[in-house]
């Protein structure tokens, strides 16, 4: 499998997405799990117009990831023509300021952390694999100025301690979580297992901003978006309330496949059963320390003793200012 994830690095990211696609038709027909799924998730919100499209764009998230992990980073950041609210993130710079990226499951989710990366050092949030193969490659793909961060309490450390120093840090944040990392909150209607780690992360009081990359069409590269939330991510659900806001922007580029609302082993089951957690009002806060910390403003170096001096106003194709959604 590596070898073919290395053949298909070479090739052109247009072949790659219309391969991809028709990938996304065959997983639909061969797995039933997939079809539930997907149905069920694009009904819930409304959206079951986009399900054709939808599908045709699962599979090119999967064939593009060669690309995107195994290429030359100046290379895949290349592939990123036009940003949009970057300035946002030069404000944050200018204020020595951490940044809180949360980047759901929409889009070219992967080259989000690597264009910042191309400026300044990022720690992202990273669950290993079960395909060991797969290790090393995700790994060299996300090495380029960015730090993982396991998912554990290890992990949670490092992000704290970037946002401390002013540097940034990135999440995923509708990847369900494990039994006691999340609460029970609304998610279009529904409710789903949401972790906790992204409000206590928000109230350190570094800068949030949403975020993902749209495939464009013909394979002709990536559209970077940069929003601020139009309220606070004080809880679970007002961050599910803004991913809503992002994916309706962009639903087809949504993974409607992915098994959003799982019960994980040990959570009590769902909101509604016995011993189950009913809302999210048991989110628990950071401790005062850590949040103390984490919430300095002063600029300090990166964790990882590295910086990137290129910080441009505004990336080429940028205008300086957000396109309108």
């Amino acid at each position: 499998m590596g070898f073919l994830f290395r053949f298909l690095s070479f090739l052109p990211l247009p072949l790659l997405h219309n391969l991809g696609a028709a990938a996304g038709w065959l997983i639909w027909l061969l797995s039933p799990t997939y079809r539930r799924h997907l149905r069920e998730n694009t009904a819930l919100a409304g959206l079951a117009e986009v399900r054709g499209a939808a599908i045709a764009e699962a599979g090119k998230s999967i064939f593009e990831l060669p690309k995107l992990w195994l290429r030359p980073h100046d290379e895949v950041v290349a592939r990123v023509v036009k940003v949009s609210g970057w300035e946002l993130v030069v404000e944050a710079w200018q204020e020595g300021r951490g940044i809180l990226f949360l980047t759901p499951h929409l889009g070219c989710f992967e080259i989000t952390a690597q264009y910042y990366a191309s400026f300044r050092p990022m720690t992202v949030l990273y669950r290993r694999p079960k395909q060991d193969w797969l290790i090393p490659i995700i790994e060299q793909g996300r090495g380029a100025n960015l730090e993982l961060a396991p998912a554990d309490m290890s992990g949670v450390k490092k992000l704290l301690k970037a946002l401390k120093y002013g540097a940034a840090a990135g999440m995923l944040p509708d990847q369900a979580p494990g039994a006691g990392e999340g609460v029970w909150a609304p998610f279009f209607g529904r409710p789903a297992y949401t972790m906790t780690l992204a409000p206590r992360l928000a109230a350190t009081g570094a800068t949030v901003l949403l975020a993902y990359a749209e495939r464009l069409h013909y394979g002709a590269g990536y559209h970077l978006k940069l929003r601020r939330p139009t309220e606070a991510l004080t809880d679970a659900a007002a961050v599910n309330r803004a991913i809503e806001g992002l994916i309706r922007e962009c639903p087809e580029q949504y993974l409607w496949g992915y098994n959003r609302y799982k019960a994980p082993a040990g959570s009590g089951g769902g909101p509604g059963a016995a011993g189950g957690e009913a809302s999210v009002s048991g989110m628990r806060p950071l401790d005062s320390e850590a949040a103390g910390a984490a919430s300095a403003s002063t600029v300090a170096p990166s964790p990882s003793g590295k910086a990137l001096l290129r910080v441009p106003a505004a990336p080429a194709g940028s205008g300086g200012e957000p396109d309108a959604a």
